[in-house]
């Protein structure tokens, strides 16, 4: 039996205010810093890209005269229609494909459904160059099946729609996957009941019920393709598209203030897209009753035969165009001399970067990883977990989520605005390796900040509160609790940093120097001074890298899952 001596609780009370004072000052401390580094890495960029579209070169005020100047001009104007037309045929011929392939995937008993949803993750480990450098190959003068475009070139808009369409495709079945597998068996069992044919049922049933996610792929993927640099780059010929008319106006013609108009051109369709998508996600919450019973798909052997061979289809087109790139890098000469021959790979002897731009992509696919994966999961923690500065949290999260409608081409042009000012004390950084991993933590900040955020929100907030009663450091549960429960999105969100950050290029592209030169950088110079095969052989080297990492990282990372979750088994 416990007895309480007088003026106990009064001795103990002033320690437990103590400890909640020092967790809430210390919570204080991460959501400012997290504020700095929000307003230092997007925010002011930001800033500063918005600022230079309404000044002359002298750095004056000139309101809108940029935006006259520019849709003045035939051959810029025409970039913006371009850019929406070809965007949108692209995303309409992704999207309709990839729906073909998840409907395969969820609502039919085909086999080899795995080694299909393996094969169509393939796009996302290489970057957007590859395909086009493929189509080049398949399409171009040389081609191998160059006479079935009938006269017509690969260079302008086919190639900008297949290339698109060619690398966008998992983000959409990813997305339509998840809206496919959460239909609900009684609404099919009771149109059946009522006589309705399978064609009818789609029809009312299936395309319905999928709405939502057909609506987000559709935003998803025009943001990407509209907002995308490597395909129109390589494979654009004369098409002009707002993302490449950014590259020339800044690298090409040293016009800051009318690339920074086309930045702003190129933020408003990502922008709108992306309020949109905030909407319908907001609404397909609702779509999902706490009643419903999984539909389980039944053996259906002509449905099943015609999804095969449709998987199938696009299975070789995506594998054909990895091959491609792969044959043409390992033979001597194209298409005159298929003897097998690694001199594509020697990178020293080619312009662009060399072997050290591989090594420099490391480098910033390491760091970025590292860092961001800190930096992610530590601000989604303050934001989630915390309950001190109400206001600066819901600030905080609006800022995070911010990334995710701002174009790569965008984000790096307001980089050089920001840090390049002389009167900006961060200038030392730069043109160092420093700015890159910045700017690729800052690129892909949103979509690592979401995933945390979801894992986060799955653990009750009791967790915190059990801790706060037992005078546990909020530092010490976050350590010893919210890190290991969550420990397979932390691993997620690093993978997904080192992979994107191997394969971009729009982000980077106008912040590199001479000595931080990245492979995907290389690709792009190799390509502009024609040497097509050895930028084939260094986008190869990416997706090798890529695909080597992911499988290493799924060897090492299962006993360190099965030690971390073993409370989740009985």
């Amino acid at each position: 039996m416990t007895i309480a001596l007088p003026g106990m609780a009064a001795r103990r009370a002033p320690r437990v205010r103590q400890r909640v004072g020092r967790d809430d000052i210390v919570a204080r401390i991460g959501l400012v810093a997290l504020l700095l580094f929000l307003l230092l890495s997007v925010v002011l960029p930001l800033w500063g890209l918005l600022s230079k579209a309404f000044q002359d070169r002298g750095g004056g005020f000139v309101g809108l005269g940029n935006f006259v100047a520019y849709f003045a001009t035939p051959g810029l104007s025409a970039s913006a229609w371009n850019s929406l037309s070809l965007s949108l045929i692209a995303t309409l011929i992704c999207v309709t494909l990839a729906f073909g392939f998840a409907y395969a995937l969820t609502r039919t008993r085909m086999p080899g459904r795995r080694t299909f949803r393996a094969i169509a993750q393939i796009p996302l480990l290489a970057p957007s160059l590859l395909p086009a450098i493929s189509l080049v190959y398949l399409f171009g003068a040389k081609g191998l099946m160059t006479p079935l475009l009938m006269g017509n070139t690969i260079y302008g808009p086919i190639g900008i729609v297949i290339g698109s369409a060619f690398w966008t495709f998992p983000h959409a079945l990813i997305i339509l996957v998840t809206a496919l597998s959460l239909a609900d068996q009684r609404l099919y069992e009771a149109a059946e009941a009522l006589g309705a044919r399978p064609a009818r049922i789609f029809w009312t049933v299936t395309l319905p019920g999928a709405r939502f996610g057909l609506i987000s792929a559709f935003l998803v993927v025009f943001i990407l393709v509209i907002t995308d640099f490597g395909v129109p780059k390589v494979i654009g010929g004369s098409t002009n598209m707002l993302a490449t008319d950014i590259y020339k106006q800044v690298i090409g013609q040293q016009n800051f203030q009318m690339g920074a108009v086309v930045g702003i051109l190129l933020l408003l369709p990502a922008v709108g897209a992306f309020v949109i998508q905030r909407i319908v996600e907001r609404r397909q919450a609702a779509q999902v009753s706490a009643r419903i019973v999984p539909f389980q798909p039944r053996v259906r052997p002509v449905v099943d035969r015609v999804m095969f061979v449709f998987c199938l289809g696009v299975s070789a087109i995506l594998v054909g165009m990895i091959g491609i790139a792969f044959f043409a890098s390992i033979i001597k000469f194209w298409p005159y001399d298929f003897t097998p021959s690694l001199r594509h790979y020697d990178f020293d002897r080619m312009d662009g970067g060399g072997w050290a731009s591989y090594l420099n992509s490391l480098e910033l696919a390491a760091w970025t990883a590292l860092v961001g994966t800190a930096i992610v999961f530590t601000g989604a923690w303050l934001v989630e977990k915390t309950r001190t500065l109400p206001p600066l949290r819901q600030g905080l999260q609006m800022m995070a989520l911010l990334p995710l409608a701002v174009p790569g081409l965008a984000l790096g042009l307001g980089y050089i605005f920001f840090f390049n000012d002389p009167a900006n004390p961060l200038r030392f950084l730069y043109h160092t390796m420093a700015i890159m991993v910045l700017c690729t933590v800052a690129h892909f900040y949103a979509v690592a900040h979401l995933t945390a955020v979801t894992a986060l929100k799955q653990m009750d907030p009791e967790f915190e509160q059990v801790s706060a009663s037992l005078k546990v450091p909020a530092w010490r549960t976050f350590l010893t609790v919210n890190v290991p429960v969550c420990l397979p999105a932390i691993l997620d969100i690093s993978m997904y940093l080192f992979v994107n950050a191997m394969t971009t290029v729009s982000a980077v592209v106008f912040l590199y120097s001479p000595h931080t030169t990245l492979a995907a950088i290389a690709v792009l110079n190799m390509d502009d001074a024609g040497d097509v095969a050895p930028a084939a052989a260094m986008a190869m080297m990416l997706f090798f890298t890529a695909a080597t990492v992911r499988l290493s990282y799924e060897l090492a990372t299962r006993g360190l899952l099965r030690r971390a979750q073993r409370w989740r088994l009985r």
